[in-house]
C-alpha cells in the first residue's frame, strides 16, 4: 500500500484545540487498529505551515488516493474546523520506515498524486 502525508496547522485558539484532542488520538488508535500504521506528531517549534500557529504531520498507509481521502475526512480535528491540511502521497526513495516501506516491483506503484487542500473552516 502507498504511504500519504496528511500536513496540518492549526487555525483556533489552543482551548477549543484541546477539547478535540481525545478524540483525535482516538481515532489515531483507531487507524492503527484498521492496519494504516499511523505515526503522527507535531512541529517541534509549534509553528504551523504559514510558521503561524501550530502544526504536525501524520503519515500513514492507504490502499489508494480515494481511501486516504476518506481516511483523513475522518479526523476529529477536521471534522471541527480545528485545521487546515493539506495531503500527499509520500513515495519513499532511500530508507525505511518502520521495518519496511509500502510493496514495490511492477504493479504496485500508485497513479494518483498532487495535492489536495481542505476546506477552509
Amino acid at each position: 500500500m502507498p504511504w500519504f502525508v496528511k500536513l496540518e496547522e492549526g487555525v483556533v485558539d489552543r482551548s477549543r484545540f484541546d477539547t478535540h484532542l481525545h478524540a483525535h488520538l482516538a481515532w489515531i488508535q483507531r487507524l492503527e487498529q484498521l492496519g494504516h500504521r499511523p505515526s503522527t506528531g507535531y512541529w517541534g517549534e509549534r509553528k504551523g505551515m504559514n510558521r503561524a500557529g501550530a502544526g504536525g504531520m501524520l503519515l500513514f498507509v492507504a490502499r489508494d488516493r480515494a481511501e486516504a481521502e476518506a481516511i483523513v475526512l475522518g479526523d476529529p480535528l477536521i471534522q471541527t474546523g480545528c485545521v487546515r491540511w493539506v495531503l500527499h502521497e509520500w513515495r519513499i526513495v532511500a530508507g525505511e520506515l518502520r521495518g519496511d516501506g509500502p510493496p514495490t516491483g511492477p504493479g504496485a506503484e500508485s497513479t494518483t498524486g498532487g495535492a489536495t487542500c481542505g476546506p477552509e473552516p
